[in-house]
């Protein structure tokens, strides 16, 4: 079934079922002929991997799809589907984990070679997406790209730690059902856990299609209780075609995004909750050549995966004026010259205090809408890696913004893990206005730039 319907069709069909009056209203309002039915029993949501059975009174498939604007056969549809499904599935994972790690951080956080961590939450999400994928879409000739590898978990001292990886990989996989997933028949062995994590061990290529999973993106934000993002894309002949980002700390409301979430779940305990409450989080996603990002809700412990979802459409700022822009960067140093953008940003006029967040949702916060631009500038040697920006830049560009690297070149994602070829560094905005004064003030100052 197709994804993000406007939250007006479900009331629109309510209305219907009472009164002809209004059924003739909206036919003329939408400009179609509506004939909804609205027989008791269910339907099922296509896909081989899809089984969730909506028993709410519903209108085809074929209508929903006729009212987006959305044919029945429409590409990556399914595809699409699937990705929002498992990234759903896994922002429920890593809620669960990390609520955890207060209390078992040492047992539940690794460092890598690099020593950046790595937590229960990056293999199991890694293991439960790569297993959804293949379910879905077949082993043979599935490609995938991960972060993660089976290394640290292969090791002796590392029992405990692969115990709770498989621990939260079934207990994931369980609720598949919930979201409209088939899940295993049993629960899955050890052995079967460290084959899904391994398998995605693709390195992409510029021909093809190849899923792109970042499984914990924002790792140090994760741990610390920050933000962090699930991000799954989908790579067709080297262009990023589908992009799901799932943000379960991402608040309803641009002036939370300046406080730690935990300061906001102090003060939203003072008040009823509501749908606009930070512990919904949320889900964005884009197809390449739709012009449309849409966002829904996270699904929590007592709900199902009900299509729409209260699905909305996302679009980036219309502010082209740099002095009321928001800029956002990363929060570590060591990922990103500080000075450098704070330069640029007296250089172009900005007047606001960057916007300091952790992984990819800040190509989100520019989607929705919520900041204007997205300045990156890493130090020589460091190489940019493809699931650190592949779901964001798609969900974007169908936002109506423009990422491209210091150069206004877009990204390559043709060459494999790395961004190749990037010229300095990454620039994500609202539009072409603001894009066109950052590049232009790149180029004036990188000569003393250090970088």
């Amino acid at each position: 079934m197709s994804l993000g319907i406007p939250p007006l069709f479900s009331t629109a069909t309510k209305l219907l079922k009472n009164t002809s009056f209004l059924k003739n209203t909206c036919n003329n309002l939408l400009g179609l002929t509506i004939k909804p039915s609205f027989s008791a029993s269910s339907f099922s949501i296509s896909g081989c991997c899809c089984n969730y059975r909506n028993t709410l009174s519903s209108p085809s498939t074929m209508e929903i799809n006729k009212i987006r604007g959305i044919k029945s056969d429409d590409k990556y549809s399914k595809e699409l589907d699937v990705a929002v499904r498992v990234v759903q599935m896994a922002c429920s994972l890593c809620q669960r984990v990390q609520e955890s790690l207060v209390s078992k951080r040492n047992e539940q956080v690794k460092s890598k070679d690099d020593n950046s961590p790595v937590t229960v939450a990056d293999w199991s999400v890694q293991a439960t997406v790569s297993w959804v994928l293949c379910e879905c879409f077949g082993r043979e000739n599935l490609s995938i790209i991960a972060e993660e590898d089976v290394e640290a978990l292969s090791r002796a001292d590392a029992v405990g730690l692969l115990e709770s990886v498989v621990k939260a990989v079934n207990e994931c996989l369980a609720e598949a059902p919930k979201y409209g997933l088939k899940g295993p028949n049993g629960s899955l062995v050890t052995s079967e856990v460290l084959e899904a994590i391994s398998r995605c061990n693709s390195s992409g290529a510029s021909r093809g299609r190849h899923w792109v999973l970042d499984p914990v993106d924002g790792t140090l934000g994760f741990v610390r209780g920050d933000q962090y993002a699930v991000a799954l894309a989908m790579i067709e002949d080297g262009e990023v075609v589908i992009g799901v980002l799932g943000c379960p700390n991402y608040p309803m409301k641009k002036e939370w995004l300046k406080y730690h979430h935990r300061d906001y779940q102090e003060m939203s305990k003072l008040s009823p909750s509501s749908s606009e409450s930070w512990n919904k989080g949320c889900v964005m996603y884009a197809k390449r050549g739709s012009g449309e990002a849409w966002m829904q809700p996270l699904v929590h412990q007592t709900e199902n995966l009900v299509w729409p979802n209260s699905a909305r459409e996302i679009r980036v700022s219309a502010i082209d004026d740099p002095a009321l822009a928001t800029f956002c960067e990363p929060v570590e140093k060591a990922n990103s010259s500080h000075s450098f953008t704070a330069g640029l940003a007296q250089s172009v006029g900005l007047r606001t205090q960057p916007l300091r967040v952790y992984s990819m949702v800040k190509y989100a916060a520019i989607a929705r809408g919520d900041a204007e631009i997205f300045m990156k500038f890493a130090r020589a040697g460091y190489k940019e890696k493809i699931w650190d920006h592949a779901a964001g830049v798609v969900i974007i560009q169908e936002a109506g913004g423009m990422v491209t690297d210091a150069g206004g070149r877009p990204l390559d994602f043709s060459k494999g893990i790395f961004l190749e070829g990037l010229d300095r560094g990454i620039i994500a905005c609202s539009g072409s206005a603001l894009l066109d004064k950052i590049v232009r003030a790149v180029d004036l100052s990188w000569d003393s730039s250090n970088l």
